[in-house]
Order: structure tokens, then C-alpha cells, then sequence
């Protein structure tokens, strides 16, 4: 009995400590959970789905929000091959320099570049969105409790305010954000992409996919480190079931004799 206790008490730490989530305490939004790929011990991202959301974020979120702690090289995770990788990249143009004389200058991107960012400043940032500043999403997932949901759900989360609520202008009622008032517009509308795989682009699609995509921007060694807390575990294991057959194969001798 003490053995399973101890055994216990392994897998549940070190579980913790690999796996575990952090849940905000007390708060009163409850989000829709989702049965993400990723969610599970086992569970691995989506690419195709992760694709199809690189592809929203492109298109509908890079215009204000950026990625700065992501490189268009990162990508290949994903399944981009070089080719296409130079291709998305020579898409933006970079500032560099200075160049031999001195100055700067643009050239098309590389893929060792970092995602290009929509302002120069956060200051050009918060003025062109009314003094609200667009968080960058490199790690949007990780920085909300219960992340994947809450942004599933914030993306869907738009609707007519009831009446006895009055929204300001320059705002827009939300009713999975805290507060319901979020300075953000509505970012998705039913076919506001055209996927290049054919899927059809719902809302609930688009924002399953673009939810994908910046979970694994997020946290892209995810699935590495899944694989190796399960190596962990099973060793563990072996090694406390070996472990306790010898300790009563050394002890039963003294045990017998008295």
C-alpha cells in the first residue's frame, strides 16, 4: 500500500510540473471548452489546422497585432518546406542597415527574419488604435489562464450589447471578455478568408484555426516536451516497481529471521 501511495505521489508531481495548467481563481466568465489536438498527454497540434490559422493571422491579424518572438524560419514546423518559407518571407519588406554609406534601407524578408510587426513603436501603435495598445500574440496563449478557450471564445464572443448596457464608441461588446467592453472590432466574419486548402471559412473555423496557430507559436516544443515528461513517467515507474521487488528481496532475509 505504501508502495502505491509513493507511486502515486510520482506520477501526480511530476505530471504537475509538465502538464500542468494554471486557473485563474474566482473568475466569473466561464469559457466554452474546446477538445483541442493539443489539450491531451498524447496530443500533438493540428498542422493542417495550423496552417489554415498562419493563414488568418496573415490576412486578418498581422495588420495590428505582431509576432516578434517568432521567425518566418519557425514555420517549417508546420510543414513549410525552404521553398515556400522564402516565399512567405520575401512577402514583407525589412528595414536593415546601415549599408556602406551609412544608411538604411529595405530589402524583402528572409526567413531568419522575426515576423515583421504592423508599427514601427508602441507609441504609433496606441495611436493608431485610439490609445489601446494591440498586444503582441507570440505567447497570447500562455499569458491567459485557460488560453486556448479563452481566445476560441473571444474570437466568438462578439454580439449586439443588451440594453441596459451602453457601449462608448470606440468600443465593442464582448460577452467572453471581462468587462464585455474591448476595444478590439470584430476580427472574424463567415468567409473573411479563402482558405487555400478549400475548407469552408465559418467563424467557429477561422477561429479554431488562428487559436491552433498561436498555440503552437506559443509554445512550438510542446510536443517534444510531451514526449519526453511520457518517457519520464515510464521509466519512473519501472524504476519504483524495480525498485520496491528489490528492496523485498533484500529485506526478506532480515524480515524472515525475526
Amino acid at each position: 500500500m505504501k508502495f502505491l501511495k509513493f507511486l502515486v505521489i510520482i506520477i501526480f508531481s511530476i505530471n504537475f510540473f509538465l502538464f500542468g495548467r494554471v486557473f485563474a481563481a474566482g473568475s466569473k466568465i466561464e469559457y466554452p471548452e474546446k477538445n483541442w489536438s493539443f489539450s491531451t498527454i498524447f496530443g500533438s497540434f493540428d498542422k493542417a489546422s495550423a496552417q489554415r490559422g498562419f493563414q488568418v493571422y496573415k490576412e486578418v491579424c498581422a495588420g495590428c497585432h505582431g509576432m516578434r518572438l517568432v521567425s518566418y524560419r519557425n514555420l517549417a514546423a508546420l510543414g513549410y518546406n525552404q521553398d515556400e518559407l522564402k516565399a512567405i518571407a520575401a512577402q514583407f519588406e525589412i528595414n536593415d542597415g546601415p549599408n556602406d554609406e551609412g544608411e538604411m534601407f529595405t530589402r524583402p524578408g528572409r526567413p531568419s527574419d522575426k515576423f515583421l510587426s504592423p508599427y514601427p513603436n508602441d507609441q504609433a501603435a496606441r495611436a493608431a488604435n485610439g490609445g489601446a495598445y494591440p498586444p503582441d500574440l507570440s505567447l497570447i496563449i500562455k499569458a491567459r489562464p485557460n488560453g486556448a478557450n479563452y481566445l476560441h471564445a473571444l474570437l466568438r464572443g462578439y454580439e449586439e450589447a443588451p440594453n441596459n448596457i451602453k457601449v462608448p464608441e470606440g468600443m465593442y461588446y464582448n460577452k467572453y471578455y471581462s468587462g464585455n467592453l474591448i476595444a478590439m472590432p470584430q476580427p472574424l466574419y463567415e468567409d473573411g478568408v479563402e482558405y487555400l486548402d478549400g475548407t469552408k471559412a465559418s467563424k467557429d473555423q477561422m477561429a479554431t484555426d488562428v487559436t491552433t496557430f498561436l498555440a503552437w507559436a506559443s509554445e512550438p516544443e510542446l510536443e517534444e516536451r510531451k514526449q519526453l515528461g511520457v518517457t519520464v513517467i515510464l521509466f519512473l515507474i519501472v524504476f519504483s516497481i524495480l525498485s520496491y521487488f528489490s528492496m523485498r528481496q533484500i529485506w526478506a532475509p532480515i524480515k524472515n529471521k525475526n
